[in-house]
């Protein structure tokens, strides 16, 4: 029901593939047992995980040790009946490992999916119960983040890069078994080598990920530019500002590219040098260990078999580290997401609700969902419940507010509005006249003193019946993807059309409407952008109008109409407003002429109240407003 205000994204991103906000978790610990409380459900699947990943692994391992008996038993004596056999005994190997590789495959994807899932619903369902200050604090673009970024590393690393590191010890551990039951000697030798690739690993990993930190964050910065740019561009081309914005964007982008280039360079060396270094262990290998073969220390097939293993061996390195990399940005990831879980809700004392009655000539009322009118439904201190009509009478008791405990945003406001009265607010920009309005639907409570709805302290009030009951149009509208219907039943899911149409008519927006490609049917896309901001407001204005509430705000609803459509809308507003509690920031006069009263507020007081004609009169503040300009901000 209540129009919210948008902020713009920050640019966020990568290259596909690459580590997202690489970093470290700041308590790894607590975040991997906070996942591992997503697999609750699915531990069955994740020790038949773990066990298909021992038997790929083994079957690789043990295919390699066949080539000594394969050699020594069947080739060299030519034993070729039995070689046979043993062939399709090492093909049988092979084949339990690809099927074992296949399960796992199909398992880890699904437990994959489900978790990311799960952790995608928790935290949209999170945001939804936060209070407005989170968002104030926090730019769209960041909130984005986590649900792309951060969820979309966590579901990698789930999918691929645990696997593989467990894939790849395993592969690693057994291989080194292998080759010291083979030959120790000869592992001596392998060892050497392998601590120098061990060394270069590392040492080259943390320098690749550093670049990598760097380059998010560049990309962050020219993203976030070319965001900014594009949505700026009419202003850019009319202070001519083009070949500034170009030269700007030149140099985040070659900032981006040196970056980015230093990163994937030293990303890309690690496994042509891990290659390399593994080729000439092997080649050493060979040698030493034909050698001990000529010398009789050692038989042909263990030969075969050491060697490869040592070709074996050297992967597994490359990829425990680039895994470990990958495991530790989506940690971090997690961890952001857990910091958004974390984040206290809105708190909600209130018990008060709203509910539909019927109100009978004797003054009683009684509960019924079948009709259009509204009470507030409490218990009174016998059990039973006790309802209070309606009627929209809303007060404001020597409140002061403040954002931060802070700077004083309110001082001591005292107002009231009766019901059906119109009340104006107005003053210059930052007087408190937004804020007023905040702390009516309590998108903020108040620091002191107290704000009553039907006598009823709105603090009791459950915030869902309060904000039911208060329609409100801001002056930066937004309208949601689907067709121009469906954005004006968003007031009320369960409005008929015909209660939509009638809802545009008294705004004035069916005109405009029923000139659109497919009328009511025409699909909205880009908040609005094939309509103007004056068709996007009379939407608003419509979307509230179907609601029907008993008290409205109207942030500067009509800033964004030009004065022609203003006087269209002029006798819908009326209309929109009669009977009901309205509270106005004012923008244009005619908006102010036609209030009941009259606040003036300067830095968080108001200095005067009353009609258009006893302000005038009084010729201060707002004498000075009303003639000094034919607006008031």
């Amino acid at each position: 029901m209540a129009e919210q205000t948008s902020r713009r994204p920050a640019g966020t991103g990568g290259p596909h593939g690459m580590p997202m906000g690489v970093g470290r978790p700041k308590n790894l610990k607590q975040t991997v047992k906070r996942l591992f409380g997503y697999f609750n459900k699915n531990w069955l699947a994740l020790i038949a995980i773990v066990l298909t990943l021992i038997l790929s692994s083994g079957s690789m391992l043990a295919g390699s040790y066949f080539l000594k008996p394969l050699i020594n038993k069947y080739i060299i004596p030519g034993n070729f009946n039995g070689l046979l056999m043993a062939l399709a005994g090492l093909a049988i190997i092979y084949v339990a490992g690809i099927f074992a590789s296949y399960i796992q495959t199909r398992l880890t994807i699904q437990v994959a999916q489900k978790t990311s899932n799960t952790m995608r619903r928790e935290l949209f369902d999170k945001l939804q119960r936060l209070p407005l200050k989170y968002f104030d604090t926090h730019t769209h673009g960041e909130l984005m983040s986590r649900f792309t970024n951060d969820i979309d590393n966590v579901q990698i690393m789930l999918e691929q890069s645990t696997t593989q590191l467990i894939s790849s010890v395993l592969t690693f551990i057994g291989s080194v078994i292998m080759m010291i039951i083979l030959s120790p000697v000869l592992f001596l030798i392998t060892a050497m080598v392998l601590a120098l690739m061990v060394f270069l690993s590392v040492k080259i990993g943390g320098k690749s990920r550093q670049y990598f930190k760097n380059q998010q964050k560049i990309l962050g910065d020219l993203n976030g530019y070319i965001e900014e740019t594009i949505s700026g561009l009419k202003e850019i081309k009319v202070f001519s500002h083009e070949e500034k914005a170009i030269t700007e964007f030149n140099r985040l982008n070659e900032e981006f590219r040196t970056t980015a280039s230093n990163a994937n360079f030293l990303a890309g060396i690690i496994m042509p040098i891990m290659m390399n270094l593994n080729n000439v262990c092997y080649a050493i290998t060979a040698v030493f260990g034909g050698i001990l073969t000529i010398a009789g220390s050692f038989d042909v097939g263990s030969l075969a078999a050491f060697l490869q293993y040592s070709r074996q061996f050297g992967q597994p390195i490359t990829q425990i580290t680039s895994q470990l990399n990958n495991i530790l940005a989506a940690m971090a990831g997690a961890e952001h997401v857990f910091e958004v879980m974390d984040q206290e809700p809105e708190v909600d004392s209130g018990e008060i609700m709203l509910t539909h009655i019927n109100e009978h000539t004797d003054g009683n009322s009684i509960q019924n969902e079948a009709t259009s009118q509204w009470a507030w439904k409490s218990e009174s201190p016998d059990g039973k419940p006790e309802l209070i009509p309606l009627k929209g009478d809303v007060r404001f008791h020597n409140v002061t507010f403040s954002y931060d405990d802070k700077k004083t945003v309110l001082r001591e406001i005292s107002l009231y509005a009766k019901p059906g009265q119109t009340i104006a607010l107005v003053g210059s920009t930052g007087a408190g006249k937004t804020t007023i309005t905040n702390l009516i639907n309590r998108f903020y409570d108040i620091t002191k003193g107290t704000i009553t709805y039907d006598g009823i302290d709105v603090r009791k009030i459950k915030k869902d019946s309060l904000r039911q009951s208060l329609g409100m149009v801001l002056q930066d509208t937004h309208l949601f993807t689907g067709t121009v219907m469906d954005n004006i039943r968003y007031g009320k899911l369960d409005a008929t059309d015909e209660e939509c149409i009638q809802a545009a008519k008294t705004a004035s927006a069916h005109s405009f409407i029923s000139r659109l490609p497919d009328g009511y049917r025409t699909v909205i896309t880009g908040d609005g952008a094939n309509l103007s901001q004056g068709q996007r407001q009379l939407i608003a204005i419509a979307r509230v109008n179907v609601a029907n509430p008993p008290v409205m705000i109207l942030d500067e609803a009509t800033s964004s109409i030009d004065t022609r459509t203003e006087r269209l809308i002029e006798k819908g507003m009326n209309a929109l407003m009669k009977g009901r509690t309205v509270f106005v920031i004012a923008h244009r006069l005619s908006t102010v002429r036609n209030a009941d009263a009259i606040m003036v507020i300067e830095n968080g007081e108001i200095i005067e109240r009353g009609s258009h004609d006893d302000l005038l009169s009084q010729k201060g503040r707002y004498f000075q407003l009303y003639t000094g300009a034919n607006i008031l901000d």
